[in-house]
């Protein structure tokens, strides 16, 4: 005769005595934010399929999160698709973010993360989000983690209204957008994601479709650091805005890895304004600027970047506005990157020829202290058939340029007239 031995468990399971284990799968329950909200601290299954939301999905709590193969649409164009605030160690994996046809203009991010850390971002698709915000977007944040992401098309048309500084005094109509951004957040990875722009490419039918880089507002007195050329033509040539990733607040963010990301199409690739910043592997094509680091960017480790068809420059380091005494930039090292076909990028015919792959420039404002010490090694500036550039490098002059620059065992193709403005110093 067999034995059975059953729990006393089992068998308050089977009398009906105690509920069945909850379920971890949105699909059994009314709405995303129901599950969410029913199962606190678990990250639960989006499966296949589409999920439509009309308000943002909220994640709260440590340890929870979304993970799956389903698609979210938001249909509201005046709502992102997730909100991730005061939460440790919440998970986003494989989804897909999307607005439908009709819907894909929004001034919201499709993720905001707002004062989390150990966040992880991970294969996640967000596609055509246009927005002037950031589309996977970071403030607050300590040691999170973007990785494999793709975003596609995310940018739109905008008016950059500029009058409240007196530095600038106008307004005017551009592309705008940004796919990854961080601010005032330190510890960050992000590394392996795919941005690329197929809509908003900055070809003359597009500038004049839109109307772009027309003033639409401007103050009575011209702004410090515009200059006269421009602000009494109405028009500016900037008109390419956003960044396909950007790390903004240099005082407050730091330690930030930038790692064999790939950039098509953006305007500007990589901007950074933030200190120990490592930028490492990445692939930018087809940027009007494929990076800078400046408004108080310090130490910066540039290498092994590969910068494709950029035409305004490919690696430029500077003060800005944002720079002070106690916000420099400098001590930096930018090494063993290639540069290849400078000059033949879309935006090639808003900048002539008057551009370089490397620019080391002065200040916008008097105060700005200036760039220094910065290690330059083992760059290689291809070149094939006539150079599309004046010099291979740009150091900027005046009272206020770049101090303690050093040069090593690098390879620049000339430019029409040599190598660089002025003798390099090794």
């Amino acid at each position: 005769m067999k034995s059975f031995l059953i729990s006393v468990a089992t068998l308050m399971v089977l009398s009906g005595a105690v509920a069945a284990p909850p379920s971890f799968s949105v699909a059994d329950y009314p709405s995303i934010q129901a599950a969410l909200d029913a199962n606190p601290g678990k990250v639960l299954e989006v499966p296949p399929g589409d999920h439509e939301i009309s308000e943002k999905i909220r994640l709260r709590g440590d340890g929870s999160g979304l993970a799956g193969s389903g698609r979210i649409i938001q249909i509201n164009p005046d709502q992102p698709h997730l909100e991730i605030e005061d939460a440790v160690a919440v998970a986003v994996t494989d989804l897909t973010l999307v607005r439908p046809e009709g819907k894909t203009e929004t001034r919201h991010e499709a993720i905001v993360a707002i004062r989390c850390r150990d966040l992880v971002i991970e294969n996640v698709r967000v596609l055509d989000n246009w927005s002037n915000a950031g589309t996977i977007s970071l403030r607050e944040c300590r040691d999170a983690r973007i990785s494999h992401c793709l975003v596609r098309n995310y940018m739109r048309i905008s008016i950059d209204d500029r009058t409240a500084s007196g530095d600038w005094g106008y307004a005017f109509r551009c592309t705008d957008g940004t796919a990854i951004s961080l601010d005032r957040s330190s510890g960050c990875l992000i590394e392996g994601n795919r941005i690329v722009e197929e809509r908003l490419v900055p070809t003359k039918d597009v500038r004049d479709q839109h109307g772009l880089g027309d003033f639409v507002k401007k103050n009575p007195v011209k702004g410090k650091i515009v200059n006269d050329v421009m602000w009494n033509a109405d028009y500016t040539d900037a008109w390419q805005q956003g960044s396909a990733i950007v790390v903004n607040a240099p005082k407050e963010s730091s330690m930030t890895r930038l790692l064999g990301n790939q950039i098509e199409n953006a305007a500007q690739g990589i901007d950074l304004h933030s200190d120990q910043v490592i930028v490492a592997n990445n692939l930018v094509v087809n940027a009007f600027i494929g990076m800078k680091a400046m408004h108080g960017s310090r130490n910066v480790l540039i290498t092994g970047n590969q910068f494709v068809r950029n035409s305004l420059w490919a690696i430029g380091l500077m003060p800005g506005t944002g720079a002070d005494a106690g916000n420099s930039d400098g001590g930096s090292i930018v090494a063993n990157n290639l540069i290849s076909q400078f000059g033949h990028g879309d935006a090639a015919w808003i900048w002539g020829r008057e551009r370089s792959p490397f620019k080391f420039d002065n200040g916008q404002e008097p105060d700005d202290p200036p760039l220094r010490d910065v290690l330059v090694q083992g760059n290689v500036v291809d070149c094939i058939g006539e150079p599309l550039f004046r010099y291979a490098v740009i150091v900027a002059g005046g009272d206020d340029g770049p101090e303690g620059l050093r040069f090593a065992n690098n390879l620049f193709a000339p430019g029409r007239d040599g190598v660089a403005n002025v003798e390099l110093p090794p």
